[in-house]
């Protein structure tokens, strides 16, 4: 396991045992400091959050609502990868329906014991969690119709396994629709681990261009990387004063840089093979 999945797994087993002991706990990324408002707020209707079941709701720390990017439709395959506490996957199970199967997998086993505990209050039961890690998705080939994720493959090491993998496990035609950080053009180095460690608890959010890459690499075809919750320097302010930042120093080189961005691809349909024909009914 590398040093990175090891925090990662520290950090959201320890939130996942703050929500399963406490029923009023709403603990926030990182203890509270990341992940939390403007980039966690607002991102599910009152509708869908009244209708889940509490621990699924305390233990959301997306940047964004995977849910909403597409329409699902009933009888589908849908995989969410990081599932946490399991929101994406329950909102998913209820739109394929009893015909449908709602994925959601994960590496820590404290959220993975938090999101079946959830899935029982629901009482879904076209839902299934998988314990692995998403550079390695335990799935067969071309066995997904939608792959979702919200706000975790910035955290990977290893994203080019991961896009790799969500294109082998997509059926053809299917199709790639997460939630994520991104990066707007450059940033020094020091600005970048600093505001990463607000924006997504770990450094590691790709460019939006660079993002775009890597899914035409790993095969996808209509890639979009759309930016829709741009951060300002303000909101990150008082993140960025605890950790000693001189807030108006790297101000110019922050505002409007990182954003949440909704990332939609698609796997291309199987091209049929001419075939070859050398009788005297077609070569005469």
């Amino acid at each position: 396991m590398s040093d990175i999945q090891q925090v990662v797994r520290q950090r959201y087993g320890a939130i996942a045992d703050a929500v399963i002991k406490s029923s009023t706990s709403q603990p926030g990324c990182c203890e509270s400091s990341c992940c939390g408002d403007p980039i966690s707020s607002d991102l599910y209707s009152d509708a869908e959050l009244t209708s889940l079941p509490e621990g699924a709701v305390a233990a959301s720390l997306g940047c964004g609502n995977p849910t909403a990017l597409l329409s699902l439709e009933p009888g589908q395959v849908v995989l969410d990868l990081g599932s946490g506490g399991g929101i994406d996957v329950l909102l998913s199970a209820r739109r394929v329906g009893p015909t449908g199967k709602a994925y959601g997998l994960d590496m820590t086993d404290e959220m993975l014991a938090l999101a079946r505990n959830n899935q029982q209050k629901a009482g879904a039961t076209n839902v299934e969690f998988l314990r692995g890690s998403i550079e390695a998705i335990p799935l067969p080939g071309d066995s997904v119709d939608v792959i979702i994720s919200n706000c975790v493959i910035n955290l990977s090491s290893d994203k080019d396994a991961v896009l790799r993998e969500a294109f082998r496990v997509l059926k053809p035609g299917g199709r790639f629709a997460v939630s994520d950080v991104v990066v707007r053009g450059e940033v020094p180095a020091e600005v970048r681990r600093s505001m990463e460690l607000w924006v997504g608890c770990i450094a590691g959010a790709l460019e939006d261009t660079e993002y775009a890459r890597k899914l035409t690499a790993a095969g996808f075809v209509d890639v979009e990387v759309d930016p829709w919750r741009v951060y300002k320097i303000d909101d990150a302010r008082q993140f960025l004063s605890e950790a000693g930042i001189d807030v108006e120093r790297i101000a110019s080189e922050v505002e409007g840089k990182f954003a949440s961005a909704f990332i939609r691809a698609r796997k291309p349909e199987v091209t049929a093979v001419a075939k070859t024909c050398c009788g005297p009914e077609c070569c005469a």
